[in-house]
């Protein structure tokens, strides 16, 4: 096996010494198997750190070298397995991220003078390592679909804690509510719907689309671009609005048409198959006083029914909540502190505090009267809460903690299956790091099997 590495080695050497030659400026700083990494690909992503508002840190470039190296190992094996993500998946990452880059940023101008280059150009420089990224997490995902813990392994985990060292757990909260948003007449709308007709008039007379966009548009995600939300499918958005994304022809403009957000009228740019690029300008109608006044008897309605036995919560929450995540979920609010574990266990400190404000104050299986309350997006309403239970400060204990330690027991198991497949691959393919990144601790293990492989 090593014999074969030194014969590889020495067409990858041969290979570094033609590409050297070739690039004045970029600089090859790993290897591994058939893959180049170069300086510009580290620098990229240093790039993209920064206008993600980090401060500057030049040891930041040893953990990018390693990701990169772990993406191209996994994406190596993909290609092996024939591991593939569609087109339209890794245009949509590629928007989603630009949108995101550009808020940062503070608009497509201030981005493109930070890169010094323009925004095409560089969604046409990310697309491969975003691909790549893609490739990689799918590749991670297949070899760690099938693990699991037994409770056996979970008492185990939670037997591998000294007993002094067993974490501090915050007091916790269980809360349901029945979210509450009003409804306008035909005529408190009419005001709001006339304003945006007028905006299609407008880009049917000649004006710009992405201009009125950007002047006009309420929705904060895409107004700065001009209204542009890139790819989407028939699953990301509302029906109402995917029916018209998906019924008009590149260029066309739909009339107006209302969704739970708003009004809007949308332009379709482009379409792939089943992905759909389009932008829209959205306008928000707003509350009156009497919409409000309305609510509050609705809202005092339900309350006294559920006060009087009449209908249990979750009922209510189902029949009535406008909070969809919740509503089929007996009212409950759900907590998760990563992607993939969601609890209606929420730490005191990580709910919301106009919540906490009111349910702390509560006795355990209490419902609160409706409080009004003004969302993230703006929307304003009416809140009726129920404190289901309230967990003290503890010491993390199986009893009360079960699903906590098994989520850590199957993120140990998960960590620990990858371990030794990167190390099985490590020991079996040619790696080289340039001597720059010598320093790097966290290329440390890396390195030993470099040193091996010569």
């Amino acid at each position: 096996m090593k014999k074969f590495l030194v014969v590889a080695g020495g067409l990858i050497c041969l290979f570094l010494n033609t590409q050297a030659q070739r690039q004045s400026v970029d600089k090859v700083v790993a290897v591994l198997g058939s893959n180049v990494i170069l300086l510009s690909d580290i620098n990229q992503q240093y790039a993209q750190y920064l206008n993600s508002g980090n401060p500057s840190n030049e040891s930041v470039k040893c953990l990018i070298l390693r990701e990169l190296l772990t993406t191209k190992l996994l994406k190596q094996q993909a290609e092996i397995d024939s591991v593939m993500v569609d087109d339209s998946q890794v245009d949509e990452e590629v928007d989603q991220r630009m949108r995101y880059q550009i808020q940062r940023a503070g608009g497509e101008e201030r981005l493109e003078q930070f890169l010094n280059r323009s925004i095409l150009q560089y969604k046409d420089e990310i697309r491969p390592e975003i691909k790549e990224q893609m490739i990689s997490r799918k590749m991670k995902g297949n070899i760690t679909q099938d693990v699991s813990v037994t409770p056996l392994e979970v008492k185990k985990y939670f037997d591998s804690y000294k007993k002094d060292s067993l974490p501090d757990i915050p007091t916790e909260f269980e809360v349901g509510e029945i979210v509450l948003h009003p409804t306008l007449t035909k005529a408190e709308k009419q005001r709001f719907y006339d304003k945006i007709d007028a905006l299609r008039l407008r880009v049917k007379s000649g004006e710009d689309f992405a201009f009125l966009a950007k002047s006009y548009s309420e929705d904060p995600g895409s107004a700065p671009d001009g209204g542009d939300l890139g790819f989407f499918d028939r699953a990301q958005m509302v029906k109402e609005f995917t029916a018209w994304a998906f019924k008009l022809k590149a260029g066309e403009i739909s009339p107006v048409f209302e969704t739970e957000h708003g009004y809007h009228i949308l332009q379709v740019i482009e379409r792939r198959g089943e992905q759909v690029q389009a932008r829209h300008i959205l306008i928000r109608p707003q509350n009156t006083p009497q919409s409000m006044e309305r609510l509050k008897l609705h809202a005092d309605s339900i309350y006294k029914n559920i006060v009087s036995k009449k209908v249990p919560f979750s009922t209510a929450a189902s029949l009535y909540s406008d909070n969809k995540e919740s509503q089929y979920n007996g009212g409950m609010i759900l907590y998760a502190d990563n992607q993939t574990a969601r609890t209606t266990f929420i730490p005191a400190d990580k709910l919301d505090p106009k919540v906490f404000t009111v349910v702390d104050t509560m006795k355990v299986g209490a419902i609160s009267e409706p409080v009004a309350f003004t969302g993230d997006d703006g929307k304003e309403g009416y809140k009726i809460l129920f404190l289901k239970s309230k967990i003290p400060p503890h010491k993390g204990n199986l009893e009360q903690d079960y699903a906590k330690f098994k989520e850590k027991a199957q993120e140990a198991k998960v960590d620990r299956v990858l371990s030794e497949w990167f190390e099985k691959r490590r020991e079996t393919t040619y790696i080289r790091i340039d001597e720059d990144y010598n320093q790097c601790d966290e290329l440390k293990i890396w390195r030993t099997k470099v040193e091996e492989n010569k």
